[in-house]
């Protein structure tokens, strides 16, 4: 006798997540034909030059897999540009990790130092990433608050949260979603309060080349007792504009990369291999990552300058203005409707 064809009941590792945000908005934004500034995504080009560079790449045939570890050029790139922005050497060979963009190299991370039973401190509002990732590793959400109004982080909120369990705190700076920039001095508090731990670092610097009005962007590279104790995520997407190519890195202290990348090897194995080489020439010039913060900034000031004249909201409210300014100017339009 036949059976009936059945799915075996399956318990789900999280009950409480459902799709992310990003995704629902999106949706629903392209449903309603709304103005999308909820998802950080650009709706112009990103530079001619560097479609040529990964066009180029590939028809000269490098369209096999790369080193798992990410194609050497690249990686000399990335430690050159850190190095020159921030003041520290990363071994290209030892210390630079291509990843296939920063939300894979941050589950990578935490996979790599998470235990079971470990608590890992997140800063809150985070992105929304975060924790899932910690508990995929069987890790323990601990959630200290930032402090309302000015998203800065409470030293002694974080320091109360801290226990002989805790494994590691995931840090963001700009900080995604209130763009609020850590200042040398509270990173130097964070290197005092963790000097006699063992609590690793995974610090989320995605936005590093968008900082505006003159503030400096204060790298964990720049402090050398945090450097020692973190992984450090950036993101190709957000600085050349092309979020689709899922392309980023982790730069870590040579004993924090070998453990980074036995789980790298079999989480993704390699990325992308023309676009390695393309954005690996495109970097010879600094000037695209150097021009960003102000070619942010004067399409964060239109934006700004635009919901002045929109009725007054006590909410707090996330846009990306990562926009064409017609586009900016059609959603301020409608908001001034509201």
């Amino acid at each position: 006798m036949s059976t009936p064809d059945r799915t075996p009941s399956l318990q789900t590792k999280f009950p409480a997540i459902g799709t992310t945000i990003f995704t629902v908005m999106s949706a629903l934004a392209a449903e309603k034909g709304a103005v999308n500034l909820g998802q950080g995504f650009p709706d112009f080009d990103c530079d001619p030059k560097l479609v040529d560079a990964v066009a180029d790449a590939m028809r000269k045939g490098l369209n096999q897999y790369p080193p798992m570890t990410g194609v050497p050029a690249l990686r000399e790139a990335i430690s050159a540009k850190i190095e020159a922005l921030y003041g520290r050497k990363y071994d290209p060979a030892a210390e630079i990790t291509v990843t296939a963009g920063a939300t894979q190299a941050i589950i990578t991370a935490i996979l790599c130092l998470v235990r079971p039973g470990d608590e890992v401190i997140v800063l809150e509002p985070c992105y929304d990433s975060y924790v899932p990732n910690i508990e995929l590793a069987g890790g323990t959400v601990v959630r200290v608050p930032l402090t309302p109004g000015t998203f800065r982080p409470d030293f002694g909120k974080i320091a109360a949260a801290m226990s002989p369990r805790t494994r590691a705190i995931v840090i963001n700076s700009p900080h995604n979603p209130s763009a609020t920039v850590w200042t040398r001095a509270e990173m130097l508090q964070l290197q005092d309060l963790l000097a006699d731990t063992d609590v690793f670092v995974i610090s989320d610097e995605v936005y590093e080349h968008m900082v505006f009005d003159g503030q400096q962007h204060q790298s964990a590279a720049r402090f050398p007792a945090l450097a020692a104790r973190s992984l450090i995520v950036s993101s190709f997407g957000k600085t050349y504009h092309v979020t689709g190519w899922k392309i980023g890195y982790v730069a870590a202290p040579a004993v924090l990369t070998a453990e980074f990348r036995k789980v790298h090897q079999f989480n993704v194995f390699t990325v992308n291999t023309p676009m390695q080489y393309g954005l690996a020439s495109y970097m010879a010039s600094p000037e695209p990552y150097l021009q960003l913060s102000a070619f942010y900034q004067r399409k964060r000031d239109l934006f700004r300058e635009g919901l002045a004249r929109t009725g007054d909201d006590q909410g707090v409210v996330r846009f990306c203005f990562a926009k064409k300014d017609e586009t900016l100017r059609t959603a301020l339009d409608r908001l001034a409707k509201l």
